[in-house]
């Protein structure tokens, strides 16, 4: 009896020291590695576009892969496209590292769009001189929106920013008051109010007063690191970020679509010379792509290329400045409606316009001019030369019309039986007026 008692305390005391190691094992087994000292360093200025919802997104990937301590977005934006600051706000609650936002350096400001991205960041620091806020929505021009839809607007963006600023602890009331009544505020208001945590000179400090407490707050538990061991990582977007980020601005993609319209004008009229049908192709293939990712009106696209149309029949049809006159109205008023209110984008300054088309309406006269200038000139030097030549109709009515030779379109007049297309034969020059007749081969 003895023994068995014995033995049983035995084995007993096999299994708690089996179970003593397997637990040490098991403990061994859920210590994590020591946490990255990398904070990853985004810059992020000018505007909010679809190529800074790229940009972001690579950013957030990288210091994911990298298991760095944090990003650190440096802020200084006007604002921009809502629909791109929805993407943004998005991919930062989706991140798998936190997410920090610093507006800085001195004097810069996270206007408009940049307020959500403040309110969706983990934590948010300023720098001293800088502000923040002026979060509504504007139209064309930075003129009100229409009552309806401004309320509509304003309602679903106070919604989206309150409930950030509640999920992150901070002023739910200054952030709605910042889009409904479009208020700012500075750096040291902001932490008086619970708006921001922190006022940081630079990033450096701002990365050590969060170590000083205990660090970051993220998924319920909190990322701790040392504020004197952090390196500091910039993040570059890349060549194809900085493009984007430049054709993207509603001022160079209306330029761009200025531009092409300018090239093909100047190849129309002097059809040959090459270089401004590519330019101005390229030009405008640019800006059309640039007006299909922002927020533009249908219907002033619609005018600006039905303004290069009319332009284009100005050189062949005789309408005595009417379509010139008619295309540089059409300019003006697809220019004036070329964006849609409400989503942020900054509006095109008139005097911006009016240059634009005023730079159209001199390129046309220049021109004309010149094209007037050469015919006459051969005309008048060569109407021997010109004489028995053979042309293509391309305008005819009531006997009267244009006809395209040596390059050139010039008036014509003959049998009222031609037909665009026919080839005739020139019979003689009147001035800048050449008499054809049909053309006819053996």
């Amino acid at each position: 009896m003895v023994n068995m008692q014995r033995i049983s305390l035995i084995l007993l005391m096999i299994l708690l020291i089996l179970g003593f190691f397997d637990r040490g094992r098991a403990q061994e087994q859920e210590v994590l590695p020591l946490p990255s000292q990398t904070v990853l360093v985004f810059e992020l200025g000018g505007g909010i576009t679809p190529a800074t919802v790229d940009a972001l997104d690579a950013a957030i990937t990288l210091a994911e892969s990298e298991a760095s301590v944090c990003l650190l977005i440096e802020l200084d934006t006007p604002g921009g496209l809502v629909d791109s600051m929805r993407s943004m706000v998005q991919r930062i609650l989706s991140s798998r590292v936190p997410v920090v936002v610093w507006v800085g350096p001195g004097g810069a400001r996270a206007a408009s769009a940049g307020v959500f991205l403040v309110a969706a960041s983990h934590v948010a620091a300023m720098s001293p001189q800088s502000t923040m806020g002026a979060a509504s929505p504007v139209g064309m021009g930075g003129k009100e929106i229409e009552s309806t839809i401004k309320t509509k607007v304003v309602n679903d963006l106070a919604s989206l920013v309150r409930s950030l600023a509640e999920s992150r602890n901070r002023n739910a009331r200054w952030y709605e008051e910042s889009v409904e009544d479009a208020v700012s505020i500075t750096a040291q208001e902001a932490v008086m109010s619970g708006v921001v945590e922190y006022i940081a000179s630079d990033s450096n400090d701002f990365m050590t007063q969060i170590a000083a407490t205990g660090g970051i707050a993220f998924n319920g538990s909190r990322v701790p690191f040392e504020g004197a061991n952090l390196k500091f990582k910039s993040f570059d977007p890349g060549f194809r970020h900085h493009v984007l980020s430049w054709l993207l601005q509603p001022q160079i993609a209306y330029l761009l679509l200025l531009g092409g319209i300018a090239g093909l004008f100047f190849e129309f009229t002097t059809p040959g010379a090459v270089f401004p049908g590519v330019f101005g192709g390229m030009c405008l293939l640019l800006g059309l792509y640039a007006m299909s990712v922002l927020p533009t009106n249908v219907a002033g696209v619609l005018l600006i290329l039905f303004a290069l149309i009319l332009l284009v029949l100005e050189v062949y049809v005789t309408s005595f400045g009417m379509l010139g006159i008619s295309a540089l109205v059409a300019l003006f008023f697809g220019s004036t409606i070329l964006f849609s209110p409400g989503h942020g984008v900054s509006p095109l300054p008139l005097s911006l316009i009016a240059s634009t088309v005023a730079s159209v309406a001199i390129l046309m006269g220049v021109c004309m001019v010149l094209i007037v200038k050469v015919q006459r000139s051969r005309s008048q030097g060569g109407t021997e030369a010109m004489t028995e030549e053979v042309a293509t109709v391309r305008v005819w009515s009531s006997g009267r019309g244009r006809v395209f030779v040596r390059g050139e379109s010039w008036k014509a007049a003959g049998p009222d039986s031609l037909r665009v297309g026919d080839r005739v034969r020139i019979v003689s020059v009147k001035g800048l007026t050449l008499s054809v007749e049909l053309y006819e081969t053996d």
